[in-house]
């Protein structure tokens, strides 16, 4: 069991991470999808041009690599006590999102939605910015 999982793009990784570092400091557990790269056969690329590679993946529902993303993320929702929402985030953020709300996880969003949207309201608490709810813990 995690303090936290946090959900938001790859292409945010160094936000991602820097909120991931910010919770260790305070002694906070929180699953890092970082540690496994989009691009497993090229993982010192950057960000975006793993993003390109992945997207691109043919065959996605067969492909054994997004399998085990797919249940190491699963499982990083289970087994957390919140889960955070760091915006931008893309529909794999958002579907995750409506999985932990399913599974009664209270949600953390921070950033400031690009446009209203009634199910932003799943979200117990919200911040705009990173150093904001790091200053509430």
């Amino acid at each position: 069991m995690t303090d936290y999982t946090l959900i938001t793009r790859f292409r945010n990784k160094i936000q991602g991470e820097y909120l991931i570092n910010k919770l260790k400091e305070k002694n906070k557990t929180c699953y890092n999808f970082f540690e496994k790269p989009a691009d497993p056969n090229h993982p010192e690329n950057s960000e975006d041009e793993q993003m390109k590679v992945f997207e691109k993946t043919k065959y996605f529902y067969n492909d054994e690599y997004f399998k085990l993303l797919f249940k190491k993320d699963l499982d990083g929702l289970k087994n957390a006590k919140k889960v955070i929402v760091l915006l931008p985030a893309g529909y794999s953020v958002h579907i995750e999102a409506g999985i932990a709300y399913g599974l009664g996880k209270p949600l953390i969003l921070i950033g400031k939605p690009e446009k209203p949207e009634s199910l932003y309201l799943i979200f117990k608490e919200r911040y705009e910015t990173i150093n904001d709810f790091l200053a509430t813990i």
